[in-house]
């Protein structure tokens, strides 16, 4: 469970990610094939196509962590057209926990996002992108999420290991921002 706070911070100890406003998924490629998977172990079965690109990441085997999302032209998540299924969906991946039979989770951070990276740099697939990050700048991220009506941002112990309920990162949310008027999810944090 991540853990939401009201006010962002800097700490070199920390990167810093955009929160994207989607779908948390686990993406399983095997042999060819992808399945996504929700937090609650659901398997997501509407996002065929999405599915389908991803299994043509060049891997014997991967399970990356991430959220599926729908962008709008200015890369900026449109939570109605995802939930409606009306957009595209992209997955947006932040963390790689297994690759080609090895476990990482208990690499730290930072070096699982650098083989993500260059997993999916090398693969150039479209539907998949790289959750960039910042490190230890945490102010000026959020400052920049907000003035852009973004949905707020994720901390992360940059050395940390993998949790698979989120254990160790720190939620802050954009108070103003103006696609979660409404939502009763938005309220529940």
């Amino acid at each position: 469970m991540r853990l939401r706070i009201t006010k962002p911070f800097d700490d070199p100890d920390y990167i810093f990610e955009l929160k994207h406003d989607g779908f948390r998924a686990l993406a399983y490629i095997e042999d060819g094939s992808c399945r996504l998977v929700s937090r609650n172990a659901n398997q997501f079965k509407s996002f065929q196509s999405l599915t389908e690109s991803l299994s043509k990441l060049k891997v014997r085997s991967a399970i990356l962590d991430g959220e599926v999302v729908c962008l709008d032209a200015n890369g900026i998540s449109q939570f109605n057209q995802l939930f409606s299924r009306q957009g595209k969906p992209v997955f947006y991946a932040f963390d790689l926990l297994w690759l080609n039979g090895e476990d990482l989770r208990n690499v730290p951070l930072i070096e699982r996002k650098q083989h993500l990276c260059e997993l999916i740099r090398t693969n150039k697939l479209e539907r998949i992108i790289y959750a960039q990050h910042v490190e230890g700048d945490g102010k000026l991220l959020f400052e920049e999420i907000c003035n852009n009506d973004l949905e707020g941002i994720v901390a992360k112990r940059k050395h940390g290991i993998y949790k698979s309920n989120g254990i160790g990162w720190l939620k802050i949310k954009n108070p103003k921002y103006s696609q979660a008027e409404g939502r009763h999810e938005w309220r529940r944090g």
